[in-house]
């Protein structure tokens, strides 16, 4: 069967995607999803330890999201414009791939004021998109103040779907506990709901922990507008496999154990950068990589996520983690149960 975009389209009420994350991290639902007999079983996601061994591995993506989103005011006239910082082109001429909101009111050699003192000012030197723009930061001091300054001038950047201002609450519960590596503009939402203490309990039952690394730019939910899923170019994102992970992964797979991804960026990490003989590989690099069915998975065998929008790349790819009936038939019993969706939503494991 060759699937298409329309094969991932489904209802998905307004309300089940919320605003505001569950008050404790590992309080959210967890759908439990055996691939091997169909069963589906309802729980809470601190029972996931309850599914793993000693020796088994969760693998997590340990990317931190930046204050991505800033406001500026533009020179002479002074409006209001929303930047979007995307990445970073080159550290040492301090030059940033952003978007910009309204595009129409910026032009090259335009310049941009941020801060109620004017505390940064950037110079628009290229157009790259309808929306895009190349800016030229203007700053005297470190590399690391320069960074400190924008990480102050900056905002959690929040979903557009949310439809209010970021919180105290927001910096830290839109980012995983185990964030290290700045350079996302938008969470790895699978890694939200572990607490330290459930993080604890796995470390003392033995289970193993790999962190690799995916920065995730706005590739990830970039809208699909072809009907032919092989049609669909995905944005590069940047990763990193660390010898340390590649070891802790190809020594589960030796011993035949669990290898759980948590989250479609970590499958995205370590499905793009392995052996014939399916051992991840350690890398520096980028992926654009995209999983659709029937995509055949080489390293993973279980897979924590969270339930996604209807046409997204997350869903295909899940989609064919899963299987496609299955993971459809289970969506369809999210909905009727009221299974909290998106960003902030509940979350699925997927089991051989």
């Amino acid at each position: 069967m060759k699937f298409k975009l329309s094969h991932f389209k489904f209802d998905l009420p307004e309300k089940l995607v919320p605003q505001t994350p569950n008050d404790q991290r590992d309080d959210a639902k967890l759908m439990v999803i055996h691939k091997s007999t169909g069963e589906i079983e309802h729980k809470v996601f601190s029972d996931l330890i309850n599914y793993f061994d000693e020796d088994d591995v969760m693998v997590f993506n340990n990317t931190r999201v930046f204050p991505a989103r800033m406001f500026g005011n533009k020179e002479k006239t002074g409006a209001r414009i929303e930047v979007f910082l995307l990445r970073e082109l080159n550290r040492d001429n301090r030059l940033w791939d952003v978007l910009v909101d309204p595009a129409r009111k910026i032009r090259i050699g335009n310049k941009l004021y941020f801060g109620e003192n004017d505390e940064l000012i950037a110079e628009v030197i290229d157009n790259t998109t309808s929306r895009g723009r190349t800016l030229r930061f203007l700053y005297d001091g470190t590399h690391e103040e320069f960074q400190e300054t924008l990480e102050l001038l900056g905002q959690t950047p929040l979903p557009k779907f949310i439809d209010r201002d970021p919180t105290e609450q927001d910096d830290e519960r839109y980012q995983t506990i185990y964030a290290k590596e700045n350079g996302s503009v938008a969470a790895p939402t699978a890694g939200l709901h572990f607490s330290k203490q459930l993080m604890k309990r796995m470390e003392i039952k033995g289970i193993g922990l790999a962190e690799v690394t995916l920065h995730v730019g706005l590739g990830t939910f970039r809208q699909i507008e072809v009907e032919d899923l092989s049609k669909h170019k995905m944005d590069s994102e940047e990763i990193y496999i660390p010898n340390e992970a590649a070891e802790i992964i190809n020594g589960a797979k030796a011993k035949e154990k669990r290898i759980c991804a948590v989250g479609t960026t970590v499958n995205r990490v370590i499905e793009s950068s392995n052996t014939t003989t399916n051992m991840v590989i350690p890398y520096k690099g980028w992926t654009n990589k995209f999983m659709f069915p029937p995509y055949k998975f080489q390293v993973a065998n279980c897979m924590v996520t969270n339930f996604h929008l209807p046409k997204s790349t997350l869903m295909m790819q899940v989609g064919a983690f899963g299987g496609y009936d299955l993971i459809m038939k289970a969506y369809k019993i999210a909905v009727k149960k009221k299974y909290r969706f998106h960003t902030f939503g509940d979350a699925m494991l997927i089991l051989p």
